[in-house]
């Protein structure tokens, strides 16, 4: 789908805007999959803060001169999941004990840090801190600094995404780290809950066997992030009255009461059916940026969220018919869909 900026928002039907939280815990190769997958999560960047010198290099900030750490900046959504519970998981994924830096990364650019944006920020770091000092899980002093935030710089686009960029790699650096087998020594089961708690994997589908049933391009839409060719697709012009769900789980995304036609050749809605199904993630590419739209439950890729679309929203969300399934208005009580059928009653 055509290029655009990301949008900053949250959905249509609403007025919350996205909060930042920064951490730094180690290897930022490391750190940035933790917060990846959690649902109101926008966006991980990988990158540096906290010291001294203007628009540090890789290379710089490893040599331990700059004073920067190696960080995580993360864009959320604080209607789906509050900076307590990115501060639960930020705990899980450290060791908060270690002053020299984490695991098999010594040096002060490793040195773990909360770096707050607020006052609110600040109370709900010092108070998570405090709560884990006074569990008993550590024999050793809490060292992880909290500190007002400072400017970030982006680390270079080979850093960014590291562990998808580099899967094999990244699996033998987690390993030889050690991190997760720290991590679930301490933690236990712990370690999965604090993140799989915000993960929006269904529970209610068997995911593999719906994906057997995918055809190739279904598959390659809602799995590989492909585009389907305009005008050549099941949905851009139906006009009939219904509900489009997620072709992999179910979930409902959209209504034909906000579809409209936005002459691109793909199906175009100005908001979500059920805005808990619908997800934001902000995707990078070399000379673009842009706002994937994802279902919540099976994570399949939907479509593109542009700005340019009609009133009352102004937003256009640019979809895939191929992750789509269609519900017509007189089927809806028959497929389990019956609480969506108000919505077309005369």
């Amino acid at each position: 789908m055509e290029e655009h900026k990301p949008v900053n928002i949250a959905h249509a039907d609403s007025a919350t805007k996205y909060e930042t939280a920064v951490f730094a815990g180690g290897c930022f190769w490391q750190l940035e999959p933790y917060f990846e997958d959690l649902e109101g999560v926008l966006s991980v960047s990988a990158g540096y803060t906290g010291g001294r010198t203007q628009n540090p290099t890789y290379n710089e900030v490893s040599s331990g001169g700059t004073g920067h750490l190696e960080s995580v900046e993360i864009r959320y959504n604080p209607s789906q999941i509050s900076y307590k519970k990115l501060l639960q998981v930020f705990w899980h994924s450290i060791d908060p004990t270690n002053a020299d830096g984490q695991f098999d990364n010594l040096g002060s650019q490793y040195h773990t840090a909360v770096f707050y944006n607020s006052a609110e920020q600040k109370a709900a770091a010092e108070a998570s801190r405090d709560a884990l000092a006074a569990s008993g899980k550590f024999d050793k002093p809490i060292v992880t600094e909290i500190a007002a935030a400072s400017n970030f710089y982006m680390a270079e686009e080979e850093h960014q995404d590291y562990y998808k960029k580099n899967p094999i790699s990244y699996r033998i650096t987690q390993f030889v780290s050690g991190r997760d087998a720290y991590l679930d020594r301490t933690w236990g089961a712990e370690h999965t809950v604090a993140v799989a708690d915000q993960v929006g994997n269904g529970k209610d589908f068997n995911k593999a066997e719906r994906l057997k049933a995918l055809t190739k391009l279904q598959y390659d839409v809602t799995q590989n992030d492909a585009d389907e060719r305009p005008f050549e697709n099941e949905y851009w012009d139906n006009k009939q009255e219904g509900i489009y769900v997620d072709i992999v789980s179910g979930e409902p995304l959209f209504s034909s009461k906000d579809k409209f036609d936005a002459g691109t050749g793909w199906p175009s809605f100005t908001q979500p059916l059920n805005k808990d199904h619908v997800l934001l993630k902000e995707k990078r590419g070399l000379f673009s940026a842009g706002t994937q739209v994802r279902s919540r439950d099976a994570d399949s890729f939907l479509g593109d969220l542009f700005e340019d679309g009609p009133e009352p929203t102004g937003l256009r969300y640019c979809i895939n018919s191929a992750a789509l399934k269609f519900i017509p208005k007189d089927k809806l009580e028959a497929e389990g869909y019956g609480a969506y059928a108000e919505q077309f009653e005369e």
